[in-house]
């Protein structure tokens, strides 16, 4: 056990506040069984109270003592993906309060698989509730230096555990009222949950949920999803600085570009440390050429339609 996670779990035994690795994005941690610290944790990112966050568990067993009437397909769900970059709504038990579900009586569980995360649950011995470490609503950190940067002394500890493997929110599936539900596409697609349980595509649900809002993900600098065919003739027409996201090289009329992958697994990886650059290059606008409408790609879609405002 290393020294700076004993000094973490020490932390969040005091009503502290802790930003850690997952395998998605980094964390901040509070003790979700206080009260006092989840109060602390809503304040500095500030979210809204009746938006709820995801509590992070050691073990499935841990997890699904904070629900109830747990169906099968939840079990099965986490034999499969567990530890990992999912999370499961669940109906809550006594153990699940107010203030880390919104109101709601529904909860948001999940196992990740970081090792320092995993270390820190062990050793704190109690769920820690953690959205990810930024300001509501803008991008999501993916290394311990975006942490430092968006929160600076807001947070009392930043643990190191290198740039997030996945990059980008955990799957959020649903099972609250029976169906499987799909609530926020991740790194885990529909098409693997499918081979496990039956999921309802399409279907609406009213639970509130990370990463829900229409608006998030977003750089400070307005941004726009720009189709493939329609870049050149965008780039043609600007009148100011702009900073580009695209597959191709760059171009010289441009200010600032970065180059992204064509792999979907390699853009999730890297896109929001690219949306920061981005947003440090000073432009008036930042232009995203816009991935393929294919199979793989819902997530990035996912991320960059909130975050734009197209």
């Amino acid at each position: 056990m290393s020294r700076e996670v004993r000094r973490a779990a020490e932390i969040l035994r005091a009503g502290g506040l802790v930003a850690f690795p997952t395998e998605t994005v980094y964390g901040l941690g509070a003790d979700a069984s206080s009260g006092k610290a989840m109060a602390r944790l809503y304040a500095v990112k500030g979210r809204p109270a009746d938006h709820p966050v995801i509590v992070h568990f050691a073990s499935a067993e841990d997890a699904f003592q904070w629900g109830r009437e747990i169906p099968e397909s939840a079990r099965k769900l986490a034999e499969r993906f567990w530890p990992g970059p999912l999370t499961l709504i669940l109906k809550r038990s006594e153990k699940a309060r107010d203030f880390v579900t919104g109101g709601q009586p529904s909860v948001g569980v999940r196992v990740p698989s970081h090792p320092v995360a995993r270390e820190l649950l062990k050793e704190f011995g109690k769920p820690i509730a953690a959205p990810s470490a930024n300001r509501f609503g803008r991008v999501s950190p993916t290394t311990a230096a975006h942490v430092r940067e968006d929160l600076g002394g807001d947070v009392d500890l930043v643990l190191e555990g290198g740039p997030s493997e996945v990059g980008i929110e955990s799957t959020i599936v649903d099972l609250s009222s029976g169906a499987a539900v799909v609530l926020r596409p991740g790194k885990i697609s529909i098409a693997d949950l499918k081979k496990i349980v039956e999921v309802k595509s399409g279907t609406a649900s009213s639970v509130r949920h990370s990463g829900g809002l229409e608006k998030h993900y977003a750089p400070k600098t307005p941004a726009r999803l720009v189709p493939t065919h329609e870049l050149d003739k965008e780039i043609a027409r600007l009148k100011a600085r702009a900073a580009v996201l695209a597959f191709s090289r760059p171009d010289e009329r441009v200010d600032f570009w970065v180059r992204m992958p064509h792999d979907p697994a390699a853009y999730a990886r890297k896109l929001y440390a690219a949306l920061r650059e981005l947003d440090s290059a000073n432009c008036d606008t930042i232009l995203i050429e816009s991935p393929p409408a294919e199979a793989g790609w819902e997530a990035v879609l996912d991320r960059l339609r909130r975050a734009t405002d197209s």
